[in-house]
């Protein structure tokens, strides 16, 4: 079965060097959730920063100006961007400068029981948001049970004949493609989270976050 391939290679990397890189990197996720709101906004800050664009790169800006997000004006923040070379400096500017005004409920909102309260109240909130990223963002400040579905994911899913390319990823789409992750999960004993990595290894051979 296709499933069973996938879940080998998954299996092999959980017993290799990989296994102590994921670990270190969902315990850096879980220390992040015990920060500051201006942490938990910056983090906000990087999700947005990813939608259709390079999370390495993402990184990189957040590195650099993170701390802008907090202090500057939307204009300021787009040349920021600009000058760093963001695909889309000026809608990702505006969004960061609106989603401000989200920052304080941020601890309020994380502290939602229902996981899909979290998630939704996010992508409603926040513009530039989807569910992907809402999911990212949940997932780097310690969540672990969502799936983080980009192109990535998409492709490897695909080339293990396990999903049909999506012409579009709508609400429906990623909950079903999240529920076959979930299974993918539950078999191999891995959380999302730590899913997710291992996924991003296949595919990339790196590891970010």
């Amino acid at each position: 079965m296709p499933i069973d391939d996938l879940i080998n290679k998954i299996e092999k990397l959980k017993h290799g060097e990989i296994a102590g890189i994921v670990e270190k990197k969902i315990q850096e996720f879980k220390n992040l959730n015990k920060k500051s709101t201006d942490e938990l906004f910056k983090e906000l800050c990087f999700c947005i920063l990813t939608a259709n664009f390079s999370a390495e790169k993402s990184i990189r800006i957040q590195d650099e100006i993170g701390e802008c997000f907090l202090t500057d004006s939307r204009d300021s923040i787009a040349i920021k961007l600009k000058n760093h070379g963001h695909r889309f400096p000026n809608i990702r500017a505006t969004y960061i400068s609106d989603s401000l005004k989200c920052k304080n409920k941020l601890k309020e909102i994380v502290q939602f029981k229902n996981n899909n309260e979290k998630r939704d109240w996010i992508v409603n909130n926040v513009k530039g948001i989807g569910y992907k990223e809402s999911s990212h963002f949940l997932r780097n400040i310690g969540f672990d049970n969502y799936a983080i579905i980009d192109f990535h994911i998409i492709d490897l899913l695909i080339n293990h004949n396990l999903i049909k390319k999506p012409k579009y990823l709508t609400k429906k789409k990623y909950l079903e493609i999240e529920n076959l992750l979930r299974e993918i999960a539950r078999k191999t004993d891995l959380t999302l989270a730590e899913l997710d990595l291992y996924l991003w290894y296949l595919e990339t051979g790196k590891i970010l976050k």
